[in-house]
Parts: structure tokens; C-alpha cells; sequence
């Protein structure tokens, strides 16, 4: 078995086992290493080398915790969470519920469209936006598996689609530039104008995805204790009582902070600018900026070092060169079959992404592998954007190591009743990269 297929069959099966994601990454790679000719010491200095690509992002969600831990002391999500229920009214009837569980689902969607386009700080808003509203699903007795399928859609069908914020890197940057770097030797050149068309069916099977899961897979209530949920963020803190000047000073930390993220790029830079005006409005004193850092590393920390090993991982399966042999042995089974050669590129995205977790990263590997085999196959300028572009993109929702699903559930786990593997992953797996194969195939063999 090729070494990239069963170092992620490993990864996934330990994950869904319940093990932990970190240790399962390490296995994974160890496993995928060996069979892939690498030495033990080998595989070692490739994981080595590639943990430091994840420790920025680590440090990252670390000070995002941190941040959120000293929203939450402000007595501002209790405030929030007090309105929320307010505005519900004393009207319990299911009727009555149900639109304002829809509200609610449209409301997280729209943030989240909005963080990767129109206000691009990706998953910098999930800690601070997602606790408060846990008591007011909880009331509501919302399965929090829908707000993951809202999250993760919202943080990802929008970078395959429109072409701004995190859309322009992906879509230009990225995919549009491999592509024709790829295909100039070939004669193959494609135009900006191009690529979000092509992209426009694939991401259509992700909404497909997202309707079932809202109206029909999670619109049944489901129970979660009640519970304190700013005891769980503060670890044990209780929230100042909201004054004015605290109030007044929390809206200006998370203006400042998503403002200087947006600004300087650095979501580390933002969160610290926050937690300083934080403190100046006396939400906390410095002396306690030590408790409030080891408060918010412990609630991110799971995230940081999963992110951290699967850079660790991503590293390994390149050095192994089992990529390259998994792509030229699938097309050497299925011939010159074109229906039979779409469905495997698709398959090999799916696996590759899902070992690395990250779309963005995944392009750069398979373009140069891609569009040669899509050429000499004779699909079209549009499918080949369309194989390219949703090989990469399957795996990114349903990832164990993806911020689009480690995201979600930083924000949905903060009273510990929320399992990554089987409320995010699972879910989003499910609906999201079964459509996506689809109508990426259906797209690839139309165009």
C-alpha cells in the first residue's frame, strides 16, 4: 500500500478510535515514514523540520485563549448571553424555537463568510464570538454539530469562490499561478476570470452539503448540561460585574485587535493589543497576566500542538516521496478512462489534504502532477481549474488537523461537550467532501 494512503488511513483510524489527534499525527507519520523508505532517524529529522512551520500558528491560538479568557472576565458574554435570552421572549413553543435556531445558524454563517472575505481574520473570531452564545444554544437545545457545518462552511466554500481576502491568495496567488506555471510547457493558459467560474459547481455541492445539515442531519434538539460557561473559559474566575468603562473598553479591544490583525497579518500582534487594552480598562490586573496566558494556553493548547504535529506530519509525507508514485500508480491501473481519471485525482486530493490539512498548501504539490496527467487525458482549461482546485479543497472540511475544523471546536468545547472527531470532523466530512467529489466530478466531465 502506498505509504501516503496508509499513513492517513492510520492517522484517521486512531482519531476516530478516540485517541488523541497528537498522537495520532505522530503515528501516522512514523508509519508513512517507514513504509515509505525513510530510516527511523530520517523520519524523525523530517518531522523535526517540519513542527517549526507550525509553531507560529501554535503560539498564534495560544494568545487568541488568552484573549478570549479576558473577554470572557469582563462580564461581557454574560451581558450578551442575558440579551440573547431576553430577546427570545417567553414564547417556547417549537415554532417559536425553530426560527430563532435558523437566525441564530444564519448569523454564525455570516460571520464566518464575512472572516475570510469581507473582514479577513479566519478563525480569529471564533473565541470570542462562540462561548456567549453556548448558553443561548443550550436553551435553545441546538446540536452545536449544526454551528460546526455553519463554521466550517463559512470558512471554507467563500476562499474557493470569491476572489478577495483569503479568496484572492487561494483562488490567484496560489491556484490561478501553479496552474499556468504548470501548464506553460504544455500550451495551457488560464485567465483570471476563469478560475471562480470554474470553482462555482463545486462549491454549489458544499451548499447542498450545508442545507441538508441544517434542516435535516442536526435539526432535531439535543441536550447539553447547563453550565457556567465564563467558569470554564476563566478557569475558575468569576467575571467582574459589567461597568461602562469595561464594557466600553472590551468593544475596543476586539475593534483593535481584528483591526491590527487585519493591518499587520499577525493574529500574535492583535491578541496582545487586546489583552493590553484589556487591562487598561481594568478588566484585569498586570500581575495576573501570567494566569491569564497559562488560562488560555490551557484552553488552545490541544489545538496548537495538533497543528504543530501536522506540520510535522505534512513534512514527512513529502520527504517520502510516495506523493508523486501514489498519483503515477493510480493512473497507471485506470488507463485512459477520463471519468475513472477524474475520480482519482479527486481521491488523491482528498487523501493528501487530509494528512496535511490545509488546502493552501496542498496546490503547490499536486498542480505539477495534475495538469500534465489532465492534459494528456484532453480535459478542457476549466476542468483541469476545476480537478485542481477541488483535489485541494476536499479534505480541508473533515480534516482532524484543519483550522477549519480545529476552529470550530476551540469555540464549541469550551464547557468540554463538544468532541472534535465526531462533532466536527465527522460532520463536515460527511457533508461537505462527499458533495464536493461529486459535483467536482459532474464539473470536471461537463466543462
Amino acid at each position: 500500500m502506498n505509504a501516503v494512503i496508509l499513513a492517513v488511513l492510520v492517522m484517521v483510524a486512531l482519531s476516530l478510535a478516540r485517541v488523541s489527534v497528537v498522537f495520532a499525527l505522530v503515528v501516522g507519520a512514523l508509519v508513512g515514514g517507514l513504509v515509505g523508505g525513510l530510516s527511523l532517524e530520517q523520519t524523525l529529522d523530517a518531522f523535526n523540520e517540519g513542527v517549526g512551520g507550525g509553531a507560529q500558528v501554535a503560539l498564534a491560538y495560544a494568545t487568541l485563549g488568552a484573549f478570549a479568557v479576558a473577554i470572557s472576565r469582563s462580564g461581557l458574554p454574560d451581558m450578551l448571553a442575558n440579551r440573547l435570552i431576553t430577546l427570545l421572549g417567553k414564547e417556547t413553543t417549537a415554532a417559536h424555537q425553530a426560527r430563532v435556531k435558523m437566525l441564530l445558524l444564519t448569523a454564525v454563517l455570516l460571520v464566518a463568510i464575512s472572516s475570510q472575505n469581507a473582514i479577513p481574520v479566519h478563525i480569529a473570531f471564533i473565541p470570542v464570538l462562540i462561548p456567549p452564545l453556548l448558553t443561548v444554544m443550550n436553551r435553545l437545545r441546538l446540536d452545536r454539530r449544526a454551528v460546526a457545518c455553519a463554521l466550517t462552511f463559512g470558512l471554507t466554500a467563500p476562499y474557493m469562490l470569491l476572489p478577495v481576502g483569503f479568496g484572492a491568495i487561494f483562488l490567484n496567488d496560489i491556484l490561478l499561478a501553479n496552474l499556468n506555471s504548470a501548464g506553460e510547457p504544455l500550451g495551457l493558459e488560464i485567465t483570471r476570470g476563469m478560475v471562480p467560474m470554474a470553482m462555482a459547481i463545486p462549491v454549489g455541492g458544499m451548499a447542498l452539503g450545508l442545507i441538508v445539515a441544517l434542516l435535516w442531519s442536526y435539526r432535531r434538539p439535543r441536550d447539553y448540561q447547563a453550565q457556567d460557561i465564563a467558569a470554564n473559559v476563566s478557569e475558575g474566575h468569576t467575571p467582574a460585574k459589567p461597568h461602562m468603562l469595561g464594557l466600553v473598553m472590551s468593544g475596543v479591544a476586539i475593534v483593535a485587535a481584528l483591526g491590527l490583525q487585519l493591518y499587520s497579518g499577525s493574529m500574535i500582534l492583535g491578541g496582545l493589543v487586546g489583552i493590553g487594552l484589556l487591562s487598561l480598562g481594568g478588566i484585569f490586573k498586570w500581575r495576573e497576566a501570567d494566569d491569564l496566558f497559562t488560562s488560555g494556553m490551557r484552553m488552545m493548547a490541544l489545538i496548537g500542538f495538533i497543528m504543530i504535529s501536522a506540520a510535522g506530519f505534512a513534512e514527512v509525507m513529502k520527504t517520502t516521496g510516495e506523493i508523486d508514485a501514489l498519483v503515477s500508480g493510480a493512473f497507471a491501473i485506470f488507463g485512459d478512462n477520463r471519468g475513472l481519471a477524474a475520480l482519482v485525482m479527486l481521491l488523491v486530493g482528498l487523501f493528501i489534504t487530509l494528512g496535511i490539512g490545509s488546502s493552501f498548501s496542498t496546490i503547490p504539490i499536486i498542480a505539477a502532477i495534475f495538469v500534465p496527467l489532465a492534459v494528456q487525458f484532453g480535459f478542457s482549461p476549466m476542468a483541469t481549474v476545476v480537478l485542481v482546485g477541488t483535489a485541494a479543497a476536499l479534505g480541508d472540511a473533515g480534516s482532524p488537523a484543519s483550522d477549519s475544523t480545529l476552529g470550530p471546536t476551540s469555540g464549541l468545547n469550551v464547557d468540554r461537550q463538544h468532541d472534535h472527531m465526531w462533532d466536527s470532523v465527522v460532520p463536515t466530512f460527511l457533508h461537505y467532501n462527499i458533495p464536493l467529489v461529486g459535483f467536482g466530478w459532474l464539473a470536471a466531465m461537463m466543462l
